[in-house]
């Protein structure tokens, strides 16, 4: 919690909640607690896969993966409004969650990661400006994005990054993210 509270004070406007080990129970009490945090900082919180505890904490929105329930269907059960991200690991699973009307784009991973263990072959960046090329959804670049590979990433045409290791394994957490935030421009 230590954490999203340092990156929140830095300047970070998303979280993602992703968590696949914990009882439902344990989940909805973390991640009620994680969107009061993002909703003093004026940040979006979004759940990854499970849609019930997004409902149940009034989430900002989720994120679904490839093998979670489609967007057509959750669609159906979210309210309107609430965002719906979709990870893309290829050209046509980005054109298909486009399609479908995905809000975000999670793109990767685009390099290899230990952060998540079933992550799929690393794409490259270069994936990321083939599906700039032929989408405007805003794009998430997911996947062993460091300090050193980001400026390439950002280049390619991500609009965001997510940077879990580069990030959280380091004491000074806010310092971490102001390095990111440095290399969009943006002011923290």
């Amino acid at each position: 919690m230590q954490d999203v509270k340092s990156a929140l004070s830095a300047g970070v406007k998303v979280v993602q909640y992703r968590e696949k080990n914990s009882s439902s129970a344990s989940m909805y009490r973390e991640a009620l607690e994680l969107r009061g945090l993002c909703r003093q900082n004026g940040a979006l919180f979004i759940v990854n896969d499970r849609i019930d505890i997004a409902l149940t904490v009034e989430a900002d929105g989720v994120h679904l993966g490839q093998k979670d329930i489609p967007y057509t269907a959750a669609r159906r059960i979210l309210p309107r409004g609430m965002i719906i991200g979709i990870s893309a690991g290829t050209l046509a699973e980005a054109l298909e969650a486009a399609a479908s009307g995905a809000d975000y784009l999670g793109v990767g991973p685009i390099f290899s990661t230990s952060t998540k263990t079933d992550a799929d072959e690393p794409c490259g960046p270069e994936l990321i400006r083939i599906v700039r090329g032929q989408c405007d959804l805003p794009i998430v670049a997911i996947g062993g994005i460091d300090e050193y590979n980001a400026s390439g990433v950002i280049s390619a045409g991500a609009d965001m990054i997510c940077s879990i290791s580069a990030v959280v394994t380091h004491a000074d957490v806010a310092g971490r993210i102001k390095i990111f935030s440095g290399l969009f421009d943006i002011p923290v």
